[in-house]
């Protein structure tokens, strides 16, 4: 998807009809073609785009009309935002506008009754940069009248850049860890996360107080969550899991400011106990976010798809693959239009393995519907996640009898991936491979007591829930049932 469709995807419908009366206004001339652009690239009319500029002269013209519509949705946007955010750190931002215009004109009484305003409001947000800003300007003005004390300004200037510097080593920490969790998808760089973070601390002189915000869990969450999924180990983070629901339960509200990083806590909770086949308080941490979510469009957007897909997850893994299915169904009709490509593409993967484990042979279109390069799913969606899809491909394929075709995708999946697995240490899924091209080579192996030993010795190594997944394709080869019911039975016994 390229950059302006995405950013016209970016729209509600309100937001569409309001945009082109945008366009309609700043329209000089009644040749501009910028609305029908804009229509064609909304229905998808790859046609009309094509017949919009005929002539390969004309290429020109239609890379600079599209240059021309994005410079104006961007505009469009910011202006939007604003108005949205008119309650949050937007409102700071006027107040401070106007009341440095007050001030240059004598009006000192009325700047800073607008100041104390921005101050209080700068605060309550938690908006230590916009904070800064205020108090900068009350302190330039200290002389006039209608100032307040320089000493007690001084003060509240000082403990708000102690505030800024905590940020600072927070965002600073957080980069860090984030580039060093792109070296272990991508590269296969191995680390231990319990001691890199606690090095990564130490480095940034972060004491443990400072994470307990929202944002701090957000970010400490975002890194366990990855690095857990990684290597399929959610226990690690256990303990601060009950640090982290005390701090919940001691917050009494959240302002709009925080919600954004009280959704993101709040969905990978629901993962986290979902990881750990806990389905009912992953379901209670699904049900606040949809509170969170009510009477809000733009988090609603922004995080319905993932917080469905968190219920699709938990009804299909306690007997309700019915509701599942049609769940996710659902969300994928017309999801191009609606979500980000990342989440449509978790949908669909989730769908196709539903549908796979049930021996539902409509898993195969689902299948053809991933119509990216490998490379491509790597860059977006990260290594595990391309591995994961490309052993789903060969397990469904295998599956379904396309013998040849599941071999030769098992081919190509060793040729890219082998090394990358070795050097990451996953012999786990370097041993599954082979249990799969044993299998392809020769389909009777399964029930030789010896492999049938070897495949429950690797289950009983790792009890992650989509390892069994993975596990119960094989052992479904064996005992005449579907995977879906091997799972079922995995579960209820643990």
């Amino acid at each position: 998807m390229d950059t302006l469709s995405a950013l016209i995807n970016l729209l509600l419908d309100d937001d569409k009809k309001a945009f082109r009366l945008f366009l309609q206004k700043r329209n000089k001339r009644d040749d501009v073609r910028n609305i029908i652009l804009f229509d064609l690239i909304n229905t998808d009319d790859i046609n009309g785009l094509d017949k919009l500029y005929k002539k390969a002269k004309n290429r020109d013209s239609y890379h600079a009309l599209r240059k021309r519509l994005q410079d104006n949705l961007l505009l469009f946007l910011s202006q939007k935002i604003f108005e949205r955010n008119s309650s949050q750190s937007a409102e700071v931002m006027r107040l401070i506008v106007v009341s440095r215009y007050l001030l240059e004109n004598n009006l000192d009484k009325t700047a800073f009754k607008s100041l104390a305003k921005a101050e209080q409001l700068a605060v309550k947000l938690e908006e230590y940069n916009l904070l800064n800003d205020v108090l900068l300007l009350k302190i330039q003005y200290a002389h006039s009248a209608a100032a307040e004390n320089l000493e007690l300004l001084t003060a509240r200037l000082v403990t708000n850049q102690q505030h800024m510097q905590r940020e600072t080593k927070l965002n600073l920490a957080y980069a860090f860890l984030r580039q060093e969790l792109r070296d272990v998808n991508l590269n296969g760089k191995v680390v231990n996360l319990t001691t890199l973070m606690m090095t990564t601390i130490r480095k940034y002189q972060i004491a443990v107080s400072d994470l307990m915000t929202y944002k701090s869990i957000y970010q400490i969450l975002f890194i366990a969550n990855e690095y857990a999924a990684i290597y399929h180990d959610y226990r690690f983070i256990e303990r601060y899991i009950k640090r982290i629901h005390h701090f919940l339960k001691k917050q009494t509200k959240t302002n709009e400011q925080q919600l954004f990083y009280h959704l993101y806590v709040l969905y990978f909770l629901a993962n986290f106990h979902f990881r750990n086949k806990d389905f009912a308080q992953s379901d209670k941490y699904i049900a606040e976010m949809q509170l969170c979510m009510d009477g809000n469009s733009v988090y609603s957007v922004q995080f319905y798809a993932r917080q469905q897909l968190m219920s699709a997850l938990n009804l299909y893994f306690t007997g309700n693959d019915g509701k599942a299915i049609l769940l996710l169904q659902h969300m994928l009709t017309g999801a191009t239009q609606k979500y980000k490509q990342e989440d449509v593409e978790d949908l669909r993967i989730c769908l196709t393995m539903f549908l796979s484990l049930r021996q539902d042979k409509n898993c195969l279109r689902q299948l053809a519907m991933f119509q990216h390069t490998d490379q491509w799913y790597e860059k977006k969606m990260g290594m595990l996640w391309t591995i994961r899809k490309n052993l789903m491909e060969i397990l469904i394929h295998a599956q379904f009898e396309h013998l040849d075709l599941a071999m030769s995708r098992l081919n190509s999946f060793k040729r890219r991936y082998s090394a990358y697995l070795a050097s990451t240490h996953e012999e786990r899924v370097l041993k599954f491979v082979s249990f799969v091209e044993k299998y392809l080579i020769k389909p009777d192996v399964v029930f030789h007591p010896a492999f049938q030993q070897d495949v429950h010795q690797l289950l009983k190594a790792n009890q992650d829930i989509f390892h069994l997944c993975f596990l119960s394709w094989l052992m479904a080869t064996w005992k005449k049932k579907s995977a879906y019911q091997i799972v079922l039975e995995h579960l209820a016994v643990h």
